[in-house]
């Protein structure tokens, strides 16, 4: 009635259908007349979140009820999801020239486009997180195939065609339509064909991003744009998005990935116990999909929300995002999916490289110039546990000083080669480190000689005991700490010290994942403040 303006009069609901089962009625029918006998617009509405093959299904009842009917339109509608078709013009078997981008208004013509950059009622629509939520799973069911793809394989392919929608949202003219949507009559592959364009120039631009081409048949791009063309990812406030892609990585990954993801509670406390400014260079180099930066990002955000006018604000951290903050991620896909997290977050992915964290600072170098010894201000990283380093594989081995260097080793557990490089990456004097380790680094006595090579290089700021649970949600049980660092200047000496220590028991989820109302965190970094404005007289709680 308001968006199409047909007359209140001529709308009825459940109308049954001649020809057809008793039980089966058409959900909405649209008249030509005040007296409802000449059918103009059948509508079939489904419950959101149905698979492909449902709402084929549902077309086909659409089409039937229609034809019943005689209507001269049709459409589908499930939450976002919605195609519509021009019933009267094509041969009853058609269900591919006759789609339309939208029903007509005021029984007119169909539009070409129905997506309109800048239009007031015909723009795209900025959705809740569990809509975004349910078109980014919808999206990767379609592609997914049951099975026909390695699950992998399909999540790399959704992000294909969720960075060419971004790409198309931010670089279609105003009053000019979008690009990635299904336009009247469009075929399947006239809409591949437009939707690979804009991956194709955008490849060219930035090759880091994906290397490979769009491997997926013209009619499942087709299903995927039809979930995705009506959301405003652009415009969608960050935390919605980021909680959304978040939500749907981890679902996706975890368990086979676990170990790429550090829970964002706990992102969110080391980020904020190191407190980085926009003129900070912020590095993770072990950065899985990107945790530790897009909190970065998001601190220096809210930061310059609070203190600057709008468009002040919006350079303030953009420009952070897109010069300051560095990334290294062994795996290629993984770093794949945080150049795309970061991305969706509104950019900042340039500088985040894949390769190993630990080969000789010459070797990352080449790769990016960016990446030099004694240059950043912070390090925030959560480092892989468990793995080794054999020199008979790695021959960096024997550079290290916790390695073989100083004394003859044959393999050493790359969270302590970690340790060292992260102390080498941080600017002498000033550089502040916030890294999570196996408690073992912190207790066992074998590895004294560890916590003897950090008290020679680093002031300890912090250390914060995390739950027996923290990592079990993500497919790790190894029990660990949160330690802060200062690395000390040249000649620097010390002495005696205060050092916070705590421990956190409730960290705002349970062992299963649940929400937990308790967070000690919080009071954790409340008390921080309190020691740092004076840590020799802190008493503690």
């Amino acid at each position: 009635m308001l968006d199409y303006q047909y007359p209140k009069k001529r709308i009825d609901f459940e109308v049954s259908v001649p020809r057809r089962t008793p039980e089966d009625r058409a959900d909405i029918v649209v008249y030509e007349d005040d007296n409802l006998k000449s059918p103009y617009l059948v509508v079939e509405c489904k419950r959101d979140g149905i698979s492909d093959a449902e709402f084929k299904q549902a077309i086909e009842q659409a089409f039937g009820n229609a034809n019943s009917l005689r209507a001269k339109f049709a459409a589908v509608i499930a939450g976002i999801t919605r195609t519509a078709f021009n019933i009267s013009a094509f041969k009853p078997s058609e269900r591919e020239k006759n789609v339309i981008s939208d029903i007509p208004k005021k029984y007119g013509k169909a539009p070409k486009y129905r997506f309109i950059k800048g239009d007031k009622i015909n723009d795209i629509k900025v959705v809740s997180k569990d809509e975004l939520i349910r078109a980014l799973e919808k999206s990767h069911d379609t592609v997914w195939q049951g099975g026909r793809l390695a699950p992998t394989t399909a999540f790399d392919e959704v992000s294909k065609l969720l960075f060419c929608k971004l790409k198309d949202e931010k670089d279609t003219p105003k009053t000019k339509p979008y690009k990635f949507q299904i336009g009247t009559n469009e075929t399947a592959e006239e809409v591949f064909k437009r939707i690979n364009e804009i991956y194709q120039k955008a490849k060219k631009q930035d090759a880091e991003v994906f290397r490979e081409d769009i491997r997926l048949d013209a009619k499942v791009v087709y299903s995927v744009v039809e979930h995705l063309q009506g959301i405003a990812f652009v415009k969608t406030d960050l935390d919605t998005k980021g909680v959304a892609f978040e939500t749907f990585m981890t679902d996706f990954f975890k368990g086979k990935m676990g170990q790429f993801f550090t829970p964002r509670e706990i992102i969110r406390f080391a980020v904020k116990m190191l407190n980085p400014t926009k003129d900070d260079l912020v590095l993770d180099p072990a950065s899985g999909s990107g945790g530790f930066l897009l909190n970065s990002m998001d601190s220096v955000k809210i930061f310059a929300e609070e203190n600057y006018d709008e468009r002040e604000a919006e350079r303030h951290w953009h420009d952070f995002a897109q010069r300051n903050l560095y990334g290294i991620e062994i795996n290629d896909q993984i770093a794949r999916v945080c150049k795309m997290n970061m991305i969706i977050h509104d950019d900042g992915h340039t500088n985040v490289i894949s390769t190993d964290a630990l080969q000789d600072f010459k070797e990352i170098r080449n790769i990016h110039r960016g990446f030099k010894k004694d240059h950043f201000d912070i390090v925030l990283t959560n480092p892989p546990f468990g793995a080794t380093v054999k020199a008979t594989e790695k021959e960096y081995l024997g550079k290290y000083e916790l390695g073989a260097k100083n004394k003859k080793r044959k393999s050493q557990k790359t969270e302590i080669l970690f340790i060292e490089r992260v102390i080498d990456f941080v600017k002498l004097g000033s550089g502040r480190i916030g890294i999570v380790l196996p408690d073992g680094i912190l207790t066992n006595s074998s590895l004294q000689y560890v916590r003897d090579f950090i008290m020679e290089r680093c002031q300890i700021l912090a250390v914060v005991s995390l739950p027996q649970f923290a990592f079990t949600h993500y497919g790790a049980g190894v029990k660990a700490s949160l330690v802060f660092l200062r690395r000390k200047g040249d000649n620097e000496e010390l002495g005696n010290y205060p050092i916070f220590m705590a421990i956190a028991e409730h960290i705002g989820y349970d062992a299963t994942g649940r929400e937990d109302p308790i967070n000690d965190l919080d009071r954790i970094l409340e008390d921080y403040k309190k020691f740092l404005k004076d840590p020799d007289n802190y008493k503690g709680v």
